[in-house]
């Protein structure tokens, strides 16, 4: 699921291109043809690309002129003037590239070195053209938390170093073609954006981050684009007796296996299927579509993969420099959204798509920035602490430490059930929306109407569950009978809170969604079976919910929804009952166990797959 982001703005954008610009026949100064075919490559690739010219960080006698560290804090340097901001005032950096000057340490380190910048959190993200969004990412994710007011994101590519050709004197200047390729494709250059929580407004506009969405294909897919590793993907760089033999054997040149792209442009475009089909964003909203492709040949290729979606977004939206700016790899798209700011007028409500493809062993990113009148009231707090707060806190049913000693093996178990199952609901898209504050009166009335019907059957299956248990756990059958009991008449209240919600369906026409209906067919087949003790971790998942989660939704529901206390009497009872239901909970768990001690592997299993059918619940309420 993409990250939302509810105070995140992109105060500025700069970049650095080093050099001057390089046309493709001044490209032979820099990175020369290696050998007889080199030439014959060159002309075919760049006739496909498009690109006409560069730049590099090389001359032409293949000396560095400007270090990798340098030319990523150039970029800080442009972005911060653009705006009048001290480098003191940034609090984090966030660095996304393919490597560095250095293998080690961290390339957000030195550039904050070379920059002689105050002490700050770095985050180094390593990987290929996708890096730089998860850098950004990272730096929204913290400013959202309110763990930073403003954090800079910089992505840098120079792979002409490798590129030049006295690289390939150890290989005697032949090459594969995979290595052949990429030295027409790549060239050297530097983009940052600053991020922060409480953006000037320009020309009466912000420019807010909506969301981002990152996703690795990587196990599918073999290696596509690697440094490192011999042509056959077999040995590393490191495995060989000296680094001139790794060299030699073709183990230091970067390659991509072309025959593997279309591939990558496949499963991104699925991925934006799924974007749209969840609701995060519409072709027909999308006002400018800058793609990061990395050669003219596969605009035709996303175009008909965008056709054949029902997705088509018209090529009068799109925007790339990748003609005049070259392929930077990571860098492309800071550069290209610095460009496409410097040169377009935009208008408040405008949606601006950004498309990452990565190669490396296929990585699909995308970000949706939205255009914003200055007047537009700005999240002050962070949207998301004090739900988050709630999140990390909501302890299990029952503290394992404080239970018996020879319970606390099945309750430290079902803890860990408990903690990944919390954290599912917490992201399903019914509560998402809710600690979003983007929760409505129509939420709830669904949420209810769907709720109902599966608290009607709780009884039924509980009371069906006792009349399987044999006489040897009569007091089990007891202690359930009287759960039972109690709980029997528990959906007349919800219903009743459904009615003051605005409900107007009878109570006979309200049915259970999908999730709802699984996991109440499965407990009624689990209570029909001879003495179905796991039915206890069944339990333990549906009280728990009632007596942890329950408790921590209540108030948000109450704070953003207009609706009497009549509607939430369901909800406030369970927050404050199920605290004695688990305590009787814990009692027939002691009961079953002193007569059957394999029992707890069954509790444990019942719980595991309850969560997961519950779980299913909370994402199908949205669907209706």
């Amino acid at each position: 699921m993409p990250t939302r982001f509810n105070r995140v703005y992109i105060q500025a954008a700069g970049y650095h291109l080093p050099g001057l610009p390089v046309d493709n026949e001044a490209m032979n100064d820099f990175i020369a043809p290696i050998n007889r075919i080199s030439l014959r490559i060159k002309n075919k690739i760049l006739a496909e690309n498009g690109i006409q010219q560069r730049y590099y960080a090389i001359d032409k006698n293949g000396l560095t002129v400007i270090s990798h560290a340098r030319l990523a804090a150039n970029a800080i340097e442009d972005c911060l003037q653009r705006t009048n901001t001290k480098l003191d005032s940034v609090s984090l950096l966030a660095m996304g590239s393919t490597g560095s000057d250095a293998l080690i340490p961290g390339f957000a380190a030195m550039v904050q070195g070379e920059m002689g910048a105050r002490p700050m959190e770095t985050l180094s993200s390593l990987g290929v053209c996708a890096s730089g969004i998860a850098a950004l990412n990272y730096a929204a994710q913290s400013i959202e938390l309110g763990a930073h007011q403003n954090a800079v994101v910089v992505a840098a590519e120079m792979p002409s170093r490798i590129f030049k050709k006295s690289r390939f004197a150890p290989r005697g200047y032949q090459s594969d073609f995979d290595a052949h390729f990429l030295r027409w494709m790549l060239s050297d250059g530097a983009g940052a954006l600053l991020l922060t929580d409480k953006p000037h407004a320009k020309n009466g506009l912000r420019l807010k981050v909506n969301w981002v969405h990152q996703k690795s294909f990587a196990g599918d897919y073999p290696v596509c684009m690697q440094l490192g590793l011999t042509e056959d993907r077999s040995k590393s760089f490191l495995d060989f007796p000296s680094s001139s033999e790794a060299e030699a054997e073709g183990a230091l040149a970067l390659r991509q296996d072309i025959r593997l792209l279309p591939h990558l442009f496949d499963v991104s475009i699925h991925e934006y299927v799924k974007l749209v089909k969840d609701g995060w964003v519409h072709s027909n909203d999308v006002d400018h579509f800058l793609c990061h492709y990395s050669s003219n040949r596969f605009i035709p290729v996303v175009e008909e993969l965008l056709a054949k979606a029902g997705l088509t977004i018209p090529r009068e939206r799109w925007y790339s420099n990748l003609t005049m700016r070259g392929n930077t790899g990571s860098a492309s798209i800071f550069i290209m959204l610095a460009e496409f700011l410097e040169t377009h007028t935009l208008r408040a409500g405008e949606k601006i798509l950004c498309f990452i493809p990565e190669s490396g062993r296929m990585t699909a990113a995308y970000m949706l920035l939205e255009v914003e009148a200055a007047d537009t009231q700005l999240q002050v707090a962070p949207a998301i602490a004090v739900p988050a707060q709630q999140e990390m806190h909501i302890a299990p049913p029952h503290d394992p430490q404080l239970a018996p000693q020879h319970l606390q093996q099945l309750l430290q178990s079902l803890a860990s059930v408990w903690h990944e199952y919390r954290s599912e609901v917490w992201r399903s898209p019914i509560i998402h929306k809710l600690v979003s504050n983007q929760f409505t009166v129509d939420d709830y009335r669904n949420w209810t109407a769907q709720w109902v019907p599966q608290v009607r059957e709780g009884s039924k299956w509980m009371h069906e569950a006792v009349a399987s248990l044999t006489g040897d756990y009569s007091e089990l059958a007891n202690l359930i009978s009287t759960h039972a009991g109690e709980e029997q008449n528990d959906f007349k209240i919800l219903y009743e809170d459904y009615l003051s919600a605005g409900g107007t369906e009878t109570l006979d026409n309200l049915r259970r969604n999908p999730g709802g209906d699984a996991l109440n067919r499965y407990l009624h087949s689990l209570a029909a079976t001879k003495n179905p003790l796991g039915l206890l971790g069944a339990i333990y998942i549906i009280e728990g919910t009632g007596q942890r989660i329950v408790p921590a939704l209540l108030p948000l529901l109450r704070k953003q929804l207009d609706l009497p206390a009549s509607a939430f009497r369901f909800l406030e009872y369970h927050g404050a009952n199920d605290e004695h239901h688990l305590a009787r909970w814990l009692l027939a768990v002691e009961l079953v166990l002193a007569k059957n001690p394999k029992a707890a592997n069954t509790i444990l299993a019942t719980a595991k797959r309850t969560a997961q059918l519950y779980l299913m619940q909370f994402e199908h309420i949205l669907d209706a």
